[in-house]
């Protein structure tokens, strides 16, 4: 039942504008085919880089329902303040387990997924006439908060939940900017993006193909006689024919992202071509160009810490390097505060940022048991300088810090977002020695975690054939136990950073200011009694 009182759902779109507008348009997503990775697993990730983020994770159960029962459509669902109820669809018999947060990302069938929000550009009178009847005038009550929610209650596999998602568009209208999202299932990897209204397309990437969004469209060409590998709005052209965005007789080949979200701005592609450099190279693809393939083959197997440092860039080495000149301090920060505007201006975008609210990359394996093959890689914060742990959305229960605090509300130690950024508040004092100090702490705990988990996923496996209840129990307490433990060893570690860097000093040793940053402050020596 769709919501008829048109002053009320006008209300909450501009409500969900406001949002958008205060935050900036922030998440990179990256995803990875099954054969472009080292084990045959599809990895999609999800960097969440909102400032006003609900950091809490919880896990919603799955459910049987009554014949009859509706399930209601929440717009805003993952705000602090609960969102509000816009229409009532039909429930369905039975909904899957999942992980819940600013967004949720992975249910118990393995189906994994993540959004990045389209920025735009509205320089020319067509592109704000795109913007105004896709984003301003859309009256629909679909987000990508409920999108989500629901194909990950309803989807057992990647292309059900593109279906699901776009079927709700088509019936009840998009709500809010555009959103890329990328969904992988262990088979198959689909990027789906929905433009305003009742129009999205989705298309599936090559098994061992590599994807990158960064806040903006990135699909062009479509092929509507091909079903395997695209799908689409009934009226993904037509449309954009009658607004008189594009013309069939101009030769010119239809592209989705031209015709309903243009956006060429670095704060996009900076980051789309160091993440294709990264795994893609001898492209030779340059930094200055303002479109970049739609995937690319990377030129080895990429592995779960390979994606990890794509996250955790900020253009080391490159020209672009943020934590080289006057604007890192001498100590090399990386980190801005203010980031850039995606309108333009402001530093550079990189793909790390101080903001994130949490990292997930998902990974499935599509050979195991449904409640086995998907694992949640996740941490909180900054990605050069968090932890991650596996999780999986089968997991009985999570640990107590992923449901505590808030980030407008005083420091605790028993959260775990708040535990993380005490650990990157630190890093301000001298980023790179305690960035250095981090990956040498962390690292032989995630190599212990990347061998003990495909070892623990198939013993599980094996074990869930003939006792599947002692299966699960094996995956919960070895996740639960990790967690605690790197939360408890992460609160450590804060400690041990504040007491050796305490006022940019090491260990109260006072080091000197390199000589190129004294020459910036115009540093003089203090007069001595000979003066």
């Amino acid at each position: 039942m769709r919501m008829t009182r048109a002053g009320v759902v006008l209300s909450v779109v501009l409500a969900s504008l406001l949002v958008f507008s205060s935050v900036g348009y922030a998440c990179t997503i990256v995803a990875v085919g099954n054969k472009a990775t080292v084990d045959g697993s599809t990895i999609i990730t999800h960097n969440d880089d909102s400032s006003v983020a609900d950091f809490r994770l919880k896990i919603v159960p799955e459910q049987d329902w009554p014949e009859g029962s509706l399930r209601p459509i929440i717009m805003d669902a993952h705000t602090p303040e609960g969102g509000t109820v816009v229409g009532m669809i039909p429930q369905v018999p039975h909904t899957y387990r999942y992980f819940w947060s600013r967004y949720s990302f992975m249910n118990e069938k393995g189906v994994a997924m993540g959004e990045a929000t389209f920025s735009y550009d509205r320089n020319t009178d067509r592109e704000r006439d795109i913007y105004t009847v896709m984003v301003r005038e859309s009256e629909g009550i679909i987000d990508c908060w409920t999108a989500q929610d629901i194909a990950l209650e309803r989807a057992a596999t990647a292309r059900e939940a593109v279906k699901i998602m776009g079927e709700l568009v088509e019936q009840y209208g998009w709500s809010g900017p555009g959103e890329t999202i990328n969904v992988a299932d262990g088979n198959e990897v689909w990027i789906v993006e929905f433009y305003g209204r009742d129009v999205w397309a989705a298309v599936r990437i090559p098994d061992d193909h590599f994807f990158v969004a960064a806040n903006r469209a990135r699909i062009g060409e479509i092929d509507l006689n091909d079903p395997e590998n695209y799908m689409a709005s009934p009226n993904i052209i037509s449309f954009a024919v009658e607004r008189g965005w594009y013309d069939p007789n101009s030769g010119k080949p239809f592209l989705c992202y031209e015709n309903y979200a243009p956006y060429e701005g670095i704060y996009s592609t900076r980051r789309e071509w160091r993440a294709f450099d990264l795994v893609a190279p001898s492209l030779g693809l340059s930094p200055h160009d303002t479109r970049f393939p739609f995937s690319v083959k990377p030129e080895r197997l990429l592995s779960v810490q390979d994606i990890w440092d794509i996250k955790a860039d900020y253009y080391e080495g490159t020209p672009y390097d943020l934590s080289q000149g006057p604007a890192a301090g001498p100590w090399g920060n990386p980190l801005r505060y203010p980031n850039s505007d995606p309108r333009g201006g402001g530093w550079e975008r990189s793909i790390n940022m101080h903001r994130t609210c949490y990292l997930h990359i998902g990974q499935t394996k599509a050979w195991l048991p449904e409640p086995i093959r998907g694992v949640s890689w996740y941490g909180y914060g900054a990605p050069d300088l968090t932890y991650l742990v596996p999780l999986w959305p089968a997991m009985e229960k999570l640990p107590a810090f992923y449901g505590i605090g808030s980030r407008y509300e005083e420091f605790r130690r028993d959260s775990g977002w708040w535990v993380n950024t005490y650990v990157q508040e630190i890093a301000n004092l001298r980023y790179q020695a305690v960035r250095e100090d981090v990956h040498a702490y962390r690292q032989p705990r995630m190599e212990m975690l990347y061998t003990m988990v495909p070892m623990l996923q198939e013993k599980a496996a094996e074990l869930y054939k003939t006792d599947p209840e002692a299966a699960l129990s094996l995956i919960q307490e070895f996740a639960y136990a990790n967690a605690v433990a790197l939360h408890e060893e992460w609160k450590l570690l804060g400690d041990k950073l504040l007491g050796k860097y305490a006022f940019g000093s090491i260990y109260m040793r006072t080091t000197p200011f390199p000589e190129w940053w004294n020459d910036i402050v115009e540093f003089v020596p203090a007069p001595t009694h000979e003066d």
